[in-house]
């Protein structure tokens, strides 16, 4: 590699306009390989490591530990150790000089979230990418289209791809119903016959892998595959204390430990995060609707549906993706399923493996949906 290539501060998420600076994971000199996590930033929403696009050397931190930055600005430099330092100096000094952030609200620059109605009730989603084979990422329960803010966009490098706020979340309706698998994948079903999608790679994280494995079901046709990511419908066993008490705080010290028990590092939690949630259970609705589903999904400690024994019988190429130190569904659920289903086990990763190793994730279902 003869180029300098330019480490830059991401952005994850709609809103995201800077970044802090947590640390180095590698030091000047070392070797890179592409795919290498490097350094780790965080938004005001969650941590995550930055990937390197490029295999070479870090030749340059040009940011340190606690730095705040603007999306797009110089964290470091990957380039051949050929590559003389005069001429990185040079490419430093002429980023740093051609730098402009982004003016205005974040919320105004690139893909926008809409809203669309779906039997008589308003769905929010937003799109990203276009052409191929559609793709469709459904949360879990107290969750948004926001739980995939690091995987949406590598997804849609070669496809178009879906994120909704399924009802009683998010801004989408607060009104869900019966609180049912079966209504909620009806609605999904129908959501993509409002946007205009025959069928999709569905990938379902927690409640939401539950729900796609019940849309698979009662709408096969509308199923290209099933990526589930620490999915409820594989056994009885959750952690009903996580649901009960996320349904019953009401402030920020009672909420956050049941927060924290979403992640192997209780530190992603950040008080954005926790605001976030408190704000949104605050609206008018939540609370029915949260206490709706959590009544019919998981009445009695243990989830009323299991399905794990329909996955082969599905027809579908099923994925089952899992971190190993979950604490809200156990990891026994994805060892225990059989037959031609392909199982991901990410070590030192809880519950929102798709957010605590999301390159990895990412790599996983791009590779197995090919």
């Amino acid at each position: 590699m003869s180029e300098i290539h330019a480490i830059t501060m991401p952005k994850w998420g709609l809103s995201m306009q800077e970044g802090k600076v947590n640390g180095w994971l590698k030091q000047v000199g070392d070797a890179i390989e592409k795919g290498q996590e490097i350094v780790e930033v965080e938004s005001e929403k969650i941590a995550g490591a930055v990937e390197a696009a490029v295999s070479g050397v870090l030749r340059r931190q040009a940011a340190s530990e606690e730095d705040v930055l603007p999306v797009g600005g110089l964290l470091g430099i990957i380039a051949d150790a050929s590559v003389t330092d005069a001429d990185i100096d040079a490419f430093v000094a002429d980023f740093l000089a051609n730098f402009k952030p982004v003016e205005g609200d974040a919320e105004d620059q690139g893909p926008t979230t809409q809203k669309i109605e779906v039997n008589g009730h308003k769905l929010r989603y937003l799109k990203r990418g276009e052409g191929g084979e559609a793709m469709l990422l459904i949360h879990g329960f107290g969750g948004d289209l926001n739980n995939w803010l690091f995987n949406h966009e590598a997804l849609a490098a070669d496809r178009e791809v879906y994120a909704l706020d399924l009802p009683g979340h998010g801004e989408s309706t607060k009104d869900v119903g019966e609180g049912t698998l079966d209504a909620l994948a009806d609605t999904v079903a129908a959501f993509m016959d409002a946007v205009g999608v025959e069928s999709a790679h569905l990938v379902g994280h927690s409640m939401g892998g539950a729900v796609s494995l019940t849309v698979a079901t009662r709408h096969p046709a509308k199923v290209r595959s099933l990526s589930l990511i620490g999915s409820a419908g594989l056994g009885e066993e959750i952690n009903t204390g996580y649901i009960d008490g996320f349904v019953s705080s009401a402030s920020r010290n009672a909420l956050k430990p049941f927060l924290a028990d979403l992640f192997a590092d209780s530190s992603l939690v950040t008080r954005q995060l926790v605001d976030d949630l408190l704000k949104y259970k605050r609206l008018e609705g939540v609370g029915a609707a949260l206490g709706t589903l959590s009544s019919k999904l998981f009445a009695n400690g243990r989830q009323n549906s299991v399905m794990a024994e329909s996955l082969n019988k599905l027809g579908k190429p099923v994925l089952v993706i899992w971190g190993e130190e979950d604490r809200i569904i156990p990891v026994a659920h994805a060892h225990a399923v059989s037959g031609k289903v392909q199982v991901e086990v990410f070590g030192n990763r809880g519950h929102m493996v798709q957010m605590e190793a999301a390159n990895d994730v990412n790599r996983a279902i791009a590779r197995f949906i090919g």
